[in-house]
């Protein structure tokens, strides 16, 4: 997914802001209600998507920069003039070198005074994903809830969003805020905003913890969330806490099925010393259906059986592999799974629907 067109027609009765507002204030701790936020993301019917430009990806967002050239040297020109022309354009929906030039250009009351209209008053996509990209120069600590409630939309506007929070006061605080609240892409692209303030004391942290969901996507952040939060300096303490320790098995696990997303296990400078660590926490920890499947999961990802590539070679990973491989046999984790099972856990009932799966010692019997 990357770049977006109207999605409505100019003028539409409610603003979009005002509806991913609305569904915001149904779910005020978490991601925007699924259906409907797919549904705030369809293409409008009337406005199909232009296609991109023939110079590629370097001009994409040139012919939306030349617009606003025009607008804002047009004495009394009105953001609403925008609308229309807007919905002939190709509109990145990743920050742009030729809308910010064409905004830096102009007078910044005038830039911010139209993002913002575009912003509350456009009923379409074209107006939103504009004024969130002006918001990004022009913006300022009083726009921080205009950017957040667009980022909430995030497969579309999480890079925008993320982008313009970055340079506000706060930068931290409201990007942890939106990483609670989205989903998908929008995930990977405040995650990886996230890591630039790695040094953070208060983002540090959460990377450390709550950065990786266990979503595919999660290939694409896994090595920058790795090498901002830097997890072998902390799981090798003893004194690591239990979210340390599931997060990190969580890394590892993605770093054994992302070949072609981002960095693999093999390329992990510190893949030994945070598989070591992370195997004696679990050794001494108390067995739990969570601990269980992904210990499950990387024995198989250990011995190449997702993606053979993310670990070559996999007699690397041989000694690790049968550590975990014990864990799974030890009759406290078989009985934590068993327990689990009974009680219905989404992730080993997702585990027993594999055929190898339900060959492991806990389920044996079934």
């Amino acid at each position: 997914m990357s770049e977006t067109t109207g999605r409505e027609a100019p003028g539409a009765r409610v603003p979009l802001y005002e509806r991913i507002l609305a569904l915001h204030l149904e779910e005020p701790d978490g991601p925007l209600p699924r259906p409907m936020r797919r549904a705030l993301e369809r293409r409008h019917p009337r406005h199909p998507e232009p296609e991109a430009p023939e110079a590629g990806h370097r001009r994409t967002g040139a012919d939306v920069a030349v617009l606003l050239d025009e607008h804002f040297a047009r004495p009394g020109a009105r953001p609403g003039d925008l609308l229309h022309a807007l919905h002939t354009r190709y509109l990145p929906i990743h920050p742009d070198e030729h809308i910010r030039a064409a905004a830096e250009r102009a007078d910044p009351e005038l830039v911010r005074a139209t993002a913002r209209w575009l912003v509350r008053r456009g009923g379409d996509h074209c107006a939103l994903a504009v004024g969130l990209a002006l918001l990004a120069v022009a913006g300022t600590e009083d726009d921080t809830s205009l950017i957040r409630t667009c980022g909430l939309l995030s497969s579309w506007y999480g890079a925008l969003a993320a982008h313009a929070l970055e340079r506000l006061p706060g930068s931290a605080e409201h990007l942890l805020w939106l990483a609670e609240r989205v989903e998908e892409w929008g995930h990977v692209y405040v995650v990886e905003a996230l890591c630039g303030l790695g040094e953070d004391p208060v983002v540090r942290p959460w990377l450390l913890r709550r950065a990786c969901r266990g979503d595919v996507l999660d290939g694409y952040i896994v090595g920058p969330v790795a090498r901002a939060a830097r997890i072998h300096e902390v799981i090798t303490r003893p004194d690591a806490d239990a979210e340390v320790v599931e997060h990190t098995g969580q890394l590892l696990q993605t770093m054994t099925e992302c070949a072609g997303m981002g960095m693999t296990l093999s390329h992990y400078p510190h893949a030994e010393t945070v598989l070591a660590a992370h195997l004696r926490h679990l050794e001494r920890a108390r067995p739990g259906a969570r601990a269980f499947t992904t210990v499950a999961w990387l024995v198989r990802g250990l011995a190449g059986a997702l993606d053979a590539e993310a670990v070559r070679p996999v007699e690397r990973w041989r000694p690790y592999a049968q550590g975990y491989a014990a864990l799974l046999d030890r009759a406290d984790w078989c009985e934590a799974a068993r327990q689990a099972r009974i009680a219905q856990d989404p992730e080993i009932t997702w585990l027993l629907e594999r055929e190898w799966g339900r060959r492991l010692r806990a389920f044996a019997s079934l």
